[in-house]
């Protein structure tokens, strides 16, 4: 329901039976969203709310970064490995056999695959998908490297930064993308939904590009990654479901357990 711009979601039952996650649907019936949506007999909503483009190679020459003359790679999502393979193959870059890519999941690492010969090259992830992870990982291989993170022109994991910068790590930021916001009135305006989970905080972002004045109710909110998890209690949005954690490395298995606990309630 909009009145006067505002956005105002609530959900009747405390338990959970509908739930918006603001990513695509996934490709294969075998993702694990959809044996949880078995397992707890809910309704999945899948809208992403934000949508990527790439800064075209003329543009990214402008940062004035020499992609070859990095030894190591950052990546934190999908998106930056497609990207930074798509500039490269704009900008005629070819990538030294010995580079290191460091990854923040097994599956963002796995990802590679797509690019690479995937057991030739020194790839390495973090243990629980984590930012501390990450650093330990990094940790254990900084010594003469020069590192690459590549990131959303402004969406940028202020904690990976400040990390690097603290370990006096020899680093620069290669921008290869920028988010935008999503039409998301549709999907919102079509359902009331029990939860909604984000992915970055540009999906909160644009939460309110389309309803400055959202105002929430009972929907309860799960966040994944801690610049998300930020994003959301700035927003003074209250945050319930939380991924990565020791017992939840996904948003799939913060879920589970949050379903648990809502279904032990009854």
């Amino acid at each position: 329901m909009v009145k006067n711009g505002a956005k105002s979601l609530g959900a009747k039952k405390s338990s959970a039976k509908r739930i918006l996650i603001t990513q695509p649907r996934p490709e294969s019936d075998k993702s694990p969203y959809f044996e949880l949506a078995r397992k707890y007999n809910v309704e999945l909503f899948f809208h992403p709310f934000i949508k990527l483009e790439g800064i075209p190679a003329r543009d990214f020459r402008k940062q004035k970064v020499d992609i070859a003359s990095f030894t190591a790679v950052i990546f934190t999502s999908r998106n930056a490995i497609d990207h930074f393979f798509r500039t490269c193959e704009e900008m005629k870059v070819s990538i030294k056999q010995d580079t290191k890519y460091f990854c923040i999941t097994e599956a963002v690492a796995l990802y590679l695959q797509k690019f690479i010969l995937y057991r030739k090259r020194k790839v390495f992830y973090g243990a629980d998908g984590t930012n501390k992870s990450l650093f330990d990982v990094i940790n254990k291989h900084k010594e003469n490297e020069r590192f690459l993170y590549v990131c959303s022109e402004n969406q940028q994991d202020n904690e990976i930064v400040n990390w690097l910068k603290t370990n006096k790590c020899e680093f620069q930021m290669g921008f290869m993308y920028r988010t935008v916001s999503n039409d998301v009135k549709e999907v919102m305006d079509s359902q009331r939904y029990d939860v909604i989970c984000f992915f970055t905080p540009s999906g909160v972002k644009s939460l309110y590009d389309n309803y400055p004045d959202f105002q929430l109710t009972d929907t309860h909110i799960g966040a994944f990654g801690s610049n998300t998890a930020k994003a959301v209690e700035e927003a003074g949005l209250p945050l319930e479901i939380k991924a990565p954690a020791p017992q939840a490395p996904s948003m799939v298995s913060a879920l589970d357990q949050y379903l648990s606990s809502q279904k032990l309630a009854k």
